[in-house]
């Protein structure tokens, strides 16, 4: 299976975007310093993700990104195959051409073993992901999504 960066970071990114909603737009620049990802990566990621309609755009000040869809409606497969990413452990991609124009002998095999993992992929949602991410990290996305919340000091000043 070539499984590559892509797919793994635009699940990452998802997840991480899907942890913070309900805080307001995500900017990819948090998502880029939380994550570890190429900003410049991301971008090519999110332009993909928002064509498939994964993920809305926010433009101006306080832009970013969000959801698009529940994270219940949106499954690891969908966002694989967002970003172009091929779900595909045989060797002439599907095509049956693996050896001198003709079906090798374990194409089967591996065609079979593409099947079960785009169903497992299909089975597993946003938010199963977003739920064990909260359950490691209790209050993590809760404390993101009360920044606004939170009411700011006023500065005291102290006379010496």
């Amino acid at each position: 299976m070539r499984l590559t960066t892509k797919g793994r970071f635009a699940v990452t990114a998802m997840v991480d975007l899907a942890m913070r909603h309900g805080g307001g737009p995500v900017t990819l620049a948090e998502i880029s310093q939380r994550q570890k990802i190429s900003l410049s990566y991301l971008e090519q990621l999110f332009g993909k993700l928002r064509r498939r309609a994964l993920v809305d755009s926010v433009r101006g000040p306080g832009g970013g990104y969000c959801l698009a869809r529940d994270m219940a409606q949106v499954a690891v497969s969908d966002i694989i195959l967002a970003v172009d990413e091929p779900i595909d452990a045989t060797q002439c991609g599907g095509k049956e051409n693996c050896r001198d124009d003709e079906k090798c002998i374990t194409h089967d095999l591996w065609a079979n073993l593409n099947a079960h993992i785009f169903d497992y992929l299909g089975s597993v949602t946003l938010k199963q992901l977003v739920d064990e991410q909260n359950a490691k990290q209790p209050g993590v996305a809760q404390v993101h999504d009360m920044r606004e919340v939170r009411p700011k000091r006023e500065r005291t000043t102290v006379a010496a």
